[in-house]
C-alpha cells in the first residue's frame, strides 16, 4: 500500500505575547482600566472558546456524516443548498461512510479579530467501508477556516479544500475498487470441487429490438425461462440497459448459441464464476456465487459495491470473507485545473480457498443416484474412521438442503439408538420378545408395519424384521432419558463443528409411557436428519462416537467434551444385528452389492395427518468404511424405496473402488 502525503496547509502564525495596556494615575482611573481590562480578557477567551467548540462540532458532525449549515458560512461562493449533497459530490464513493475526524490544534491567535484556524485530523477506514485490505487508511490533515459574524457567532468556512486539500483547484475524490479472483473451494484431496468457470450471460438490450414480447418468447422456447415476465422487464427498462435473462457454462451456452444469437436484441457478455462441476453437484451445501444485490449492497456498510460478485447461499455465503478476499484500492482526484494525484493505492489480496471433505467421485455417484429418486430424497456419506462427510446429495437439487439441516421423524432407524440402550440395560438379543400384529401403552394402540406379526420370536428377529410392537413393549425397561442420552453417545443431539449450518437432532426426554413406546421406534417427537442418521451409522461401525466434519480448512473450533461414551461391545452386537437386517430381514437387496458385507437398519416414519398418515422412507447403514443415510421423502417403505437407493450408491462406490 502506498500513500501521497496531501501537502501541508500554510504554516500558521507564531503565537506573540500581547502588550499589557498602560493604565492612567489615580484610585478611580485605576479601577475603570481593571474592570476594562477584565472585560477584555472575557471576551477574547469567549472567543477562542467559541473557535475551539465550533471546531469540535464540525469535526464530530462529520464523524457523525452530518453537515450542519448553521455551522458554516461561504467561502469564495455561496454556501451550496444542500451541504451533504455537496460533499457527497466532492467526496464521492467515500461519501458513503464517514471518517473518523479529530481536532489537532486550533489557532485562535486572530480570534479577537474575528478569525481562527484549527488542523483536523481525517480518517476514512477503507478496509472497514470499502472492503480494502486490514489496515488500509487514507489519512489526512486539512485545515478549517473560521470567521466570527456579526451575531458573534462562530462558523466554519465552507469551501472544497476541508474536504480534502487536494480540492482546493475545483478536483473530486475518486475511489476505485478491483475484486480479486475468489478462491476456490476444495475436496477432501485438496483439488477443486469449485473453481472459475467461463460463463455467458444472456442479456437484452431494448434498443436492439422493435418487439419485446416476441424476443423474450424467443428466449423462453430456448431458456425456459418466463417470457411474460422478461417481456415486462424488458418493456421497463432504459434504451440500453443490460436486462440479464441467464447465466450459463460456456459449455451449455455453445451448445444454444445458433439459437440464441439470431434473437432480436439478445447480448451476451463473458465472464467466469465459481462453480461445481455440475450444476446438481452438492449445491444446497456448496451454495452459489452471483452478482450482489442492492439490498446486499446497503447492508454490507460499504463492503459489496454494485457489480460486485458475492457468495449467495450456502458454504460460498457462509465463508464468503475468506473466499473473496480483499478488494484493490486506488484513491486519487479528478477534474479541476491541477494535475491527477492519487492519494492512495493498496492492491487486492487474494482469497484464500476453503477445504471441504467432500469426495468428488463420491457426490458424482451420489446426485447420479438420487436422479432417479422417485420424490424428493436426500442421501449423505460419510468416513466412518473419521467422521468426515464425504457426500451430501439432495434432490431436487435446488430444493433446500434437506440432507444437512432437514427435520424429519427418524422412523425405524431409530431403533438403532433403542437397542443400543436397551442392551446396556442388560437384554440378550436371543431373549424372546413377541411381536403382536398390536401393543397398548395406557390405551394408546400401536402397530407394526402394514399390521405385520411375527409371534414369539428373538429380538434379534424383531430388529430384523423392524417390529414396532416389540419396542414398544420393551419401552417400559428405559428411563425417561435413556433414548435421549443414548441418542447423543451416537451423535444425534450432540454438539457438533461441521463449519457449515447442519441439524444434529433433538430427542427429548420422556414425558410418558405413551411418549416413551412411540419414541422406542422413532416416532413421537423425536426428528433428525439424514446427515444425524449417517453419523449413527457411523458410530456403530466405529464402536465409538463419530462427530461428522464437512470443513476442514479452516477448521471450526471444536465441540464441548463429547458425551459418555457407549460400551464399543453393545455398539459390535449392534453391529451384526444390523447385519442381520441385510442377510434375512427389511434389506435384503444390499445383500447383492459388491464389496464387503453391508449392515443397514431400514425405516418407515409417519408424518402429518391422514388415516393412515403420509410416511417417508429411510435407509441407514455402512460398508467397510463408508457409512450412509439414505430418505426418500413420502416413500411407501424403507425397504422398498430408500434400500435399492442406498444399494445402488454402494454399487457404484465399489465400481469406483474396485
Amino acid at each position: 500500500m502506498s500513500t501521497d502525503a496531501p501537502h501541508q496547509p500554510d504554516p500558521l502564525p507564531a503565537r506573540r505575547p500581547r502588550r499589557r495596556a498602560v493604565v492612567a494615575a489615580g484610585a478611580g482611573a485605576a479601577a475603570v482600566a481593571a474592570a476594562g481590562a477584565v472585560v477584555w480578557a472575557r471576551s477574547r477567551d469567549d472567543g477562542a472558546e467559541g473557535a475551539r467548540r465550533l471546531a469540535r462540532d464540525v469535526a464530530d458532525g462529520w464523524t457523525a456524516g452530518t453537515w450542519d449549515p448553521a455551522l458554516f458560512t461561504p467561502g469564495a461562493g455561496p454556501l451550496p443548498a444542500d451541504l451533504g449533497e455537496e460533499y457527497a459530490r466532492l467526496a464521492g464513493a467515500l461519501a458513503s461512510a464517514p471518517p473518523a475526524v479529530s481536532v489537532t490544534s486550533v489557532d485562535t491567535e486572530r480570534a479577537a479579530d474575528g478569525t481562527a484556524r484549527a488542523e483536523l485530523d481525517v480518517s476514512f477506514d477503507l478496509a472497514a467501508a470499502h472492503g480494502a485490505a486490514e489496515g488500509t487508511v487514507l489519512a489526512y490533515t486539512t485545515t478549517l477556516r473560521a470567521r466570527r459574524g456579526e451575531d458573534e457567532r462562530w462558523r466554519a468556512v465552507w469551501e472544497p479544500a476541508l474536504v480534502h486539500p487536494a480540492l482546493a483547484d475545483g478536483a473530486t475524490l475518486v475511489l476505485e475498487r478491483t475484486q480479486p479472483q475468489r478462491a476456490d473451494v476444495l475436496g477432501r484431496d485438496g483439488e477443486p470441487v469449485v473453481q472459475a468457470t467461463d460463463v455467458v450471460q444472456v442479456g437484452v438490450q431494448p434498443s436492439r429490438t422493435t418487439d419485446p414480447r416476441a424476443t423474450a418468447e424467443a428466449l423462453a422456447a430456448v431458456l425456459g425461462v418466463d417470457a411474460e415476465a422478461l417481456a415486462g422487464r424488458v418493456e421497463q427498462a432504459s434504451p440500453d440497459a443490460f436486462v440479464d435473462v441467464i447465466t450459463l457454462r460456456r459449455t451449455d451456452y455453445d451448445a444454444r448459441r445458433d439459437e440464441l444469437q439470431p434473437v432480436p436484441g439478445a447480448v451476451f457478455r463473458q465472464s467466469t464464476l465459481p462453480l461445481a462441476p455440475t450444476r446438481a453437484f452438492a449445491r444446497a451445501l456448496l451454495g452459489g456465487v452471483g452478482q450482489v444485490t442492492a439490498e446486499k449492497v446497503e447492508q454490507s456498510g460499504g463492503r459489496y459495491a454494485a457489480g460486485d460478485v458475492a457468495g449467495l447461499s450456502g458454504l460460498q455465503a457462509d465463508h464468503d470473507e475468506r473466499l473473496a478476499g480483499r478488494v484493490g484500492v486506488v484513491v486519487r482526484t479528478e477534474g479541476g485545473t491541477g494535475a491527477v494525484r492519487e492519494l492512495l493505492s493498496a492492491p487486492p489480496v487474494p482469497g484464500e480457498a476453503v477445504r471441504t471433505s467432500l469426495d468428488a467421485d463420491l457426490q458424482q455417484a451420489a446426485d447420479d443416484v438420487l436422479d432417479t429418486a422417485p420424490s424428493a430424497a436426500a442421501l449423505v456419506a460419510v468416513d466412518t474412521a473419521t467422521g468426515e462427510v464425504l457426500a451430501v446429495s439432495n434432490s431436487p437439487a435446488d430444493g433446500g438442503d434437506r440432507a444437512l439441516t432437514g427435520r424429519y421423524p427418524p422412523g425405524s432407524t431409530f431403533k438403532v439408538v433403542t437397542t443400543t440402550a436397551l442392551l446396556a440395560g442388560g437384554l440378550d438379543p436371543d431373549e424372546t420378545v413377541t411381536c403382536s400384529p398390536t401393543f397398548t401403552v395406557e390405551g394408546r394402540s400401536f402397530r407394526n408395519f402394514e399390521g405385520e406379526a411375527f409371534g414369539d420370536v428373538p429380538f434379534r428377529t424383531d430388529f430384523a424384521q423392524s417390529c414396532n410392537t416389540a419396542f414398544a413393549s420393551l419401552s417400559s425397561r428405559l428411563g425417561d432419558d435413556a433414548l435421549p442420552a443414548t441418542a447423543a453417545q451416537l451423535g444425534v443431539g450432540a454438539p457438533w463443528a461441521t463449519g457449515v449450518d447442519a441439524f444434529a437432532g433433538d430427542v427429548p426426554a420422556a414425558e410418558s409411557a405413551v411418549d416413551l413406546a412411540a419414541a422406542s421406534f422413532g416416532q413421537g417427537r423425536t426428528l433428525v436428519s439424514p446427515l444425524a442418521m449417517a453419523v449413527v451409522a457411523a458410530s456403530v461401525a466405529a464402536r465409538q462416537l463419530r462427530r461428522p466434519a464437512i470443513v476442514l480448512d479452516p477448521a471450526p473450533a471444536a465441540p464441548a467434551d463429547p458425551p459418555a461414551a457407549a460400551d464399543p461391545a453393545v455398539l459390535a452386537t449392534v453391529g451384526e444385528l444390523m447385519r442381520e437386517v441385510v442377510t434375512s430381514g427389511t434389506a435384503t437387496v444390499l445383500a447383492g452389492v459388491p464389496g464387503e458385507p453391508v449392515h443397514a437398519k431400514t425405516g418407515t416414519a409417519e408424518h402429518g395427518t391422514g388415516s393412515p398418515p403420509p410416511t417417508h422412507a429411510w435407509t441407514i447403514g455402512y460398508q467397510g468404511t463408508l457409512a450412509f443415510a439414505v430418505l426418500v421423502e413420502d416413500g411407501a417403505s424403507g425397504g422398498s424405496v430408500a434400500a435399492p437407493l442406498a444399494a445402488d450408491f454402494l454399487t457404484r462406490v465399489a465400481a469406483l473402488r474396485p
